[in-house]
């Protein structure tokens, strides 16, 4: 596909039945919602949303209200800041609409969308928002939130992922998230958890905000810490300048870039999606719908890397390690949103694991190099995607396998990792190998490595592993270290990956879900851990609740005048 020419939202024959599919490619001359704009080192994203531009037919986005293919947009629109304009510091939202900012997620929308549509945008667009957070936290990518008008829902909770949020004090322009009284459901990106653990607002005053439907004005909603600052009409203009120009003394990002500086351009990927699955350059997806499993190999660099910044930047999107982030970022959303009955990923490897271990060097070496840098951080985010992707996640180590450093990293997001022992031929059998980013570069989004996860935050178990350096793991090190959870022999293992499987794919995908969300993530929470364990978990059951989406509740009858029909039974 062209991301120039091909639409969001394709028809695709699979299996001889014709299926409408997502493309999560985009650009920005064909933005429907979006204007990006450069200056120096501030950029504006400005949304005005095409009221008759909806991904799929049946609403119109009114009121500037969102729907999958805006968020797609944005998505798109700070990967471009992020690597085609290195030297911006600070991306300011503003709307293209007078007096309505962006009214959040299209309610007509999600009440003729399924169930399943309906929770993978809400995922979506936590993400996008999340990575916001994480190029702002890790990067110096400063936001800001210019509300002129009415901001309410996904519109604050865009605004609330921002560093600072600032609003016009015109006595019309407002902030709420009116998703409990209005329509019976939770605010879906984040808001409840932003609200409380990052805007630090007093839980009974969030109490307040969140049942009113009323939005609060500039002056209550500074006091009540929902905004940072406020300014008349006549005022504002001056009151943003200020705050673009401390977001730019705050900002660490590419301080070594001139302004202006023309980064690498985001080519189209052009995957093939055929019968049998995703196919890319450095990643392939196979997809069996019959048992409901997906194959994602990784192949690793056939060849040494450019590792030089004049050659990583000649590069540029082909650069391995950026292609492949790319590439399998793509993959886990198209299966994530166009194949939901694969309830299950087998997760592998192949190629050369010692040049995987050069990646790894060359990624330490440049690391504050901006691209090196860009392209860390992005594959921090798409591994973060794996881990609260929910599918049964299984790592196979076997012949031909290369988890090492980096790659190791996909096998530690798994539920399981298996790994083929072969005692009489220790030659040939796979090995796992760490490097130092297994040590802090890829944080999950529990704010902690994936080996400190996996081990309970043990300290001197992870001060064991540091103290392998690179060296390579047999099956039986592996095991013993807990790196891996089985390791069958030759003769098994063919048995014991096919019944594993099959027991797997049997369980129920609602029990396996929870199940997997639940144990992921032990110990301490985040604000993330938070929002995907437990605002998005009640948001799931909500979202099939007759309160919410029966003929009589509330977000079916949302705009027809009716009055909702409530079971009043606490559960």
């Amino acid at each position: 596909m062209n991301a120039m020419t091909e639409p969001l939202l394709f028809k695709q024959t699979i299996a001889g039945v014709e299926r409408d599919m997502v493309s999560f490619a985009t650009h920005p001359a064909k933005y429907q919602h979006w204007t990006l704009s450069v200056d120096g080192e501030v950029a504006k994203l400005k949304l005005d949303i095409n009221e008759d531009g909806g991904i799929k037919p049946g609403y119109k986005l009114k009121l500037n209200s969102y729907d999958l293919g805006v968020d797609i947009e944005l998505h798109d629109a700070i990967n471009r800041i992020r690597f085609e304009h290195p030297s911006v510091k600070v991306v300011v939202f503003e709307s293209g609409k007078e007096k309505i900012w962006c009214s959040g997620a299209n309610i007509y929308m999600l009440g003729v969308s399924t169930h399943g549509w309906k929770v993978n945008f809400c995922k979506f667009t936590n993400e996008t928002r999340n990575g916001l957070e994480d190029s702002s936290k890790h990067d110096g990518l400063q936001s800001i939130a210019s509300v002129t008008g009415a901001c309410a829902g996904g519109g604050y909770e865009l605004a609330l992922a921002c560093d600072r949020i600032i609003m016009v004090d015109d006595r019309s322009s407002t902030v709420s998230l009116p998703e409990v009284p209005l329509l019976g459901v939770l605010p879906g990106t984040g808001g409840l958890t932003r609200v409380t653990d990052k805007r630090k607002v007093r839980r009974d005053l969030a109490d307040i905000f969140c049942t009113t439907s009323e939005g609060v004005r500039a002056d209550r909603a500074k006091d009540w810490k929902l905004i940072d600052a406020h300014a008349k009409p006549q005022g504002f203009g001056e009151l943003l300048a200020t705050e673009i120009e401390a977001a730019r003394a705050r900002s660490i990002r590419a301080a070594d870039l001139k302004m202006g500086y023309k980064g690498i351009e985001l080519t189209a990927l052009k995957p093939l999606i055929d019968d049998s699955g995703y196919h890319y350059c450095m990643v392939d997806a196979q997809v069996d719908r019959n048992s409901r499993i997906a194959t994602i190999t990784v192949k690793a660099p056939s060849a040494a890397i450019e590792s030089t910044p004049q050659t990583i930047e000649a590069a540029g999107a082909n650069w391995y390690p950026l292609k492949l982030q790319r590439e399998l970022d793509d993959a886990i959303l198209n299966l994530r949103t166009n194949e939901l009955e694969v309830g299950t990923w087998v997760i592998k490897t192949t190629g050369d694991a010692a040049h995987v271990m050069k990646m790894d060097q060359i990624l330490a070496t440049l690391k504050d190099h901006w691209l090196v840098k860009e392209t860390t951080g992005a594959l921090r985010r798409t591994l973060a995607r794996l881990d609260v992707t929910s599918r049964s996640l299984i790592a196979l180590v076997d012949s031909g396998s290369c988890f090492a450093g980096t790659f190791y990293e996909l096998a530690l997001a798994c539920d399981r990792i298996y790994m083929l022992d072969l005692p009489d031929s220790p030659d040939a059998a796979p090995a796992l190998q760490l490097s130092p980013a297994n040590f802090g570069w890829f944080p999950a989004v529990n704010g902690l490595t994936r080996l400190q996860t996996r081990f309970c935050e043990d300290g001197t178990t992870i001060t064991q592993l540091e103290s392998l350096n690179d060296s390579p793991l047999r099956a039986d090190q592996a095991l013993a270290l807990g790196l891996v959870t089985l390791t069958p022999d030759d003769i098994d293992w063919e048995d014991e990956i096919r019944i594993m499987l099959e027991e797997r794919v049997s369980l129920s995908p609602d029990a396996m879900t929870g199940l997997e969300a639940s144990l992921r993530f032990p110990g301490k929470e985040t604000m993330e851990t938070r929002i995907f364990g437990r605002l998005s978990a009640w948001q799931n059951w909500i979202f099939i609740r007759p309160n919410a989406v029966g003929e009589e509740g509330a977000l079916k009858l949302f705009g027809t005048g009716k009055k909702a029909k409530f079971d009043w039974k606490r559960v």
